[in-house]
């Protein structure tokens, strides 16, 4: 048995849209004086309110909630009328425990230029919005009335019933020219809706999208990470093709020698032969985890098998010192994303055993909707500097080829504390997220 269709979709083609258009043009007006325009006095007063103290608390509260409703406005601008508005905002900065202390993230929330455009969007969009509402809705509700209220007062004011005995001078032609006014407004209020709710995304995208110099940093930023890939590329594929040239390829070649010296002497010196086949075998096994290796320094199976997560933990438990685990991804991110992921991982905690001097590490992963946030800290002497090497740059290189970023905390002494974030999206829910020791 079919569904029934709900009341919407027994509409006509015009029916629908303009229904569409009242309830969207509604919401435009609800949203700016019920959200938007208190949202911006209460903004404005937890501003004010930070010499006071109680604004640093308050204000990174308020410009959460007006960041939620110029998020949906981005949505409903794509969903509605086709208009993308990317997100302009800055990363958010992270502090050695993974956490941002009120001070610094009350900086980088006014420090964000998109910050001020989102209020004063607020702002503007209550006079906007009120009149790009009302034609991109009203119009038709204005239209219905004219056909269908009309007539009834006409023939309210022929009894001579209430108010209505003065409009008895008006006559039929009066009524007439209102009906067919109506209905011609009927008929023109669901392109002129569809293109005032079109030109009220075209107004939000001039406020909330990024501005033209943040997308030419873009663009200059995009083109540097390419070109870091492309080198980064090449240089893994110089590094494959050396440890295939240097290592298994060598001992296949010598493999082969020995095997055919061992044909040759299988005849006239079977002892000799057979000790000929015993190195052969071992140098075909010593190849074999030559390639194993090689494999697993450009893809890991386990990270295909089992994920960011069971590849993480599996990487803590080889290491020689002690690593705490702690992943909470609700889903799987894209194999190149996830692969560039696990990399940095494992060569920051490859530097922690190389370079540190730590007794013990940790590994935090998680993701907050946007992005891929993963930490990786330890106890050690500290000193770490990406301009020095250790292969933080080429860590960088590797998120930045995806936009992600690098940080490095690491004053002498210790502890080092290196951020790092992967713009993405993620796939394939899990039950329930995870922690524990490895």
């Amino acid at each position: 048995m079919s569904e029934p269709a709900r009341p919407v979709e027994r509409l006509g083609g015009w029916g629908r849209r303009a229904f569409l258009n009242f309830v969207r043009g509604l919401i435009q007006i609800v949203v700016a004086y019920a959200a938007g325009l208190p949202l911006f006095i209460l903004t404005v007063l937890s501003i004010a309110f930070i010499p006071l103290g109680v604004g640093v608390f308050l204000t990174p509260v308020m410009v959460a909630a007006l960041r939620g409703v110029t998020n949906q406005q981005r949505l409903w601008a794509a969903e509605w009328s086709g208009v993308a508005i990317p997100l302009p905002y800055r990363s958010a900065p992270v502090g050695p425990s993974g956490r941002t202390g009120p001070f610094r993230r009350l900086g980088w929330l006014l420090g964000d230029p998109a910050t001020w455009r989102d209020l004063l969007w607020s702002l503007l969009n209550v006079p906007i919005g009120l009149v790009l509402g009302l034609l991109g809705g009203g119009l038709t509700l204005y239209g219905l009335e004219g056909v269908f209220v009309a007539p009834l007062v006409a023939q309210m004011a022929d009894y001579g019933w209430g108010p209505f005995w003065m409009l008895n001078d008006w006559g039929a032609t009066g009524y007439a020219g209102t009906f067919v006014l109506a209905s011609a407004l009927i008929a023109v209020s669901v392109p002129a809706g569809t293109v005032a709710l079109k030109a009220h995304a075209l107004f939000c995208r001039s406020l909330l999208a990024p501005t033209r110099g943040a997308l030419a940093a873009r663009v200059e930023r995009l083109a540097e990470t390419r070109s870091d890939t492309v080198d980064a590329s090449a240089a893994e594929l110089r590094r494959i093709e050396r440890d295939l040239h240097d290592g298994a390829q060598a001992r296949l070649v010598a493999l082969s020698m020995n095997i055919g010296l061992a044909e040759e002497m299988l005849k006239h010196d079977p002892e000799t032969a057979a000790r000929l086949l015993a190195e052969a075998r071992e140098a075909g096994g010593t190849a074999l985890t030559e390639l194993r290796d090689l494999v697993r320094g450009i893809h890991p199976p386990v990270l295909a098998e089992r994920g960011l997560e069971g590849a993480v933990r599996a990487l803590a438990l080889s290491l020689p010192l002690p690593v705490d685990v702690r992943i909470e991804l609700p889903g799987r991110t894209d194999a190149p994303v996830e692969s560039a992921a696990y990399f940095a991982v494992a060569e920051v905690l490859a530097n922690v055993v190389k370079h540190s001097g730590a007794r013990r590490a940790w590994v935090q992963v998680e993701h907050d909707g946007r992005r891929l946030l993963m930490i990786v800290g330890d106890d050690g002497t500290g000193g770490a500097d990406p301009a020095r090497g250790t292969g933080l740059r080429g860590i960088e290189r590797r998120l930045a080829a995806f936009d992600g970023t690098l940080a490095v905390t690491s004053p002498a002494g210790g502890p080092t504390v290196v951020t790092m974030e992967l713009p993405c999206a993620l796939s394939s829910p899990r039950t329930s997220p995870s922690s524990g020791t490895a």
